[in-house]
């Protein structure tokens, strides 16, 4: 399929302003690099095949002036009001949610166009997402039918340890609903916040990090790819095993100057996806050498950097977040690899996976202590 899923980012800020224009976002790179920068950067040259001008769509600075219409008691109502139809998607009837059965809780996270509620299914704990349908903006609601059915499809299609479980869906007049099993450690992200950015111990990193590397060769060997994976999607089990979420803006791999560019967050984005230029899954390899980073230190790539200035200093200047020296030096090749700026340099999930299995057998063997103690608070740029 060709169909591409427009993204709908979470603004957790103000998003920049109309006036912000790209040459000052060009401006800020270079100063990012100050003391008030808590992530220390490693300069990282670009092959010389590409040209890396950065060329951020000036769309991407226009203010969103759509937001939810309806608050969570409304959006609640609406997916389980039995007045109107329960309709599910075309072919994938048997995914259709017996809303008799499902049990809406609290609120615990909200995007642009949706939030997800806490909840039982069967008795079991679930996550449900709720679209929120835009009566007046027909051509966002077109889009949002369009994501909802590609993540119905792609989750239906799933069957991993390491991604989340899809439990079902269901359409109503004015929303969607997808439900899935709930993940009671949270995110990845949140996580490494309530730990105030200490990094995990080594085998845990190491362990979380195979999680995620099989749960994507899984989904890679499908011919899909996730264009969207960072920390926040990244949960985690009661068991601590890490299950891939949020396939939003997934999709099946084509090789068009047509595919939709701006779908993940600039923080774990590839450089070719920045620059609007046809990517492959290598852009999820790019994705994963920077959450392996955040897993390695606990902290926030590119902190103390909005997320456009972290955009254009990764395509202008190289920039990659500095790797501890006491890293262990495997980890640091897979880093490097996987972010490199030749997206034919970078690994794909099934050789990652072997790096990280050897990983964990070097640290059960010669590594006595299994916890990063490094210092990350000092801005260091190494050309």
């Amino acid at each position: 399929t060709k169909t591409s899923i427009k993204r709908t980012r979470s603004y957790h800020s103000s998003p920049p302003s109309d006036e912000e224009s790209l040459s000052k976002t060009m401006d800020n790179c270079s100063t990012a690099f100050s003391s008030n920068s808590q992530t220390p950067m490693l300069s990282h040259p670009p092959v010389n095949r590409y040209n890396f001008s950065i060329s951020l769509p000036q769309n991407l600075f226009r203010r969103r002036k759509w937001g939810h219409k309806l608050d969570d008691d409304a959006l609640a109502q609406a997916l389980m009001d039995c007045k109107n139809p329960t309709e599910g998607l075309e072919n994938y009837e048997e995914w259709t949610v017996d809303l008799k059965r499902l049990v809406m809780g609290a609120a615990f996270a909200e995007g642009t166009f949706g939030k997800l509620f806490r909840g039982k299914y069967n008795g079991e704990d679930v996550a449900i997402k709720i679209l929120e349908r835009p009566a007046d903006k027909p051509e966002i609601a077109q889009a949002l039918e369009r994501q909802f059915q590609q993540e119905v499809m792609i989750l239906a299609t799933l069957n991993h340890p390491n991604v989340v479980q899809f439990i079902g869906a269901c359409r109503k007049p004015m929303v969607w609903g997808i439900v899935t099993a709930y993940a009671k450690g949270g995110s990845v992200r949140q996580f490494l916040k309530n730990r105030q950015n200490r990094p995990m111990p080594l085998k845990l990193t190491v362990k979380q990090a195979l999680d995620v590397a099989k749960g994507m060769a899984y989904i890679h060997g499908l011919g899909f790819i996730h264009r969207d994976l960072k920390s926040d999607n990244l949960l985690i089990a009661a068991d601590k095993s890490i299950k891939i979420a949020d396939f939003g803006v997934a999709r099946i791999q084509v090789h068009s100057e047509g595919m939709t560019p701006h779908t993940g967050t600039y923080r774990w984005m590839a450089p070719e996806m920045i620059q609007n230029w046809p990517y492959t899954q290598k852009v999820d390899v790019y994705s994963f050498g920077i959450v392996l980073w955040e897993l390695v230190t606990g902290l926030l790539p590119f902190q103390g950097m909005t997320a456009l200035q972290a955009a254009a200093c990764v395509v202008q200047n190289g920039a990659r977040p500095a790797i501890p020296k006491d890293c262990l030096p495997i980890l640091s090749e897979i880093m490097t690899r996987c972010w490199d700026a030749d997206p034919e340099v970078r690994p794909p999930f099934s050789d990652i996976v072997n790096m990280l299995e050897t990983a964990e057998t070097e640290i059960m063997t010669t590594v006595r202590k299994a916890r990063f103690r490094c210092c990350m608070t000092q801005p260091v740029i190494v050309d």
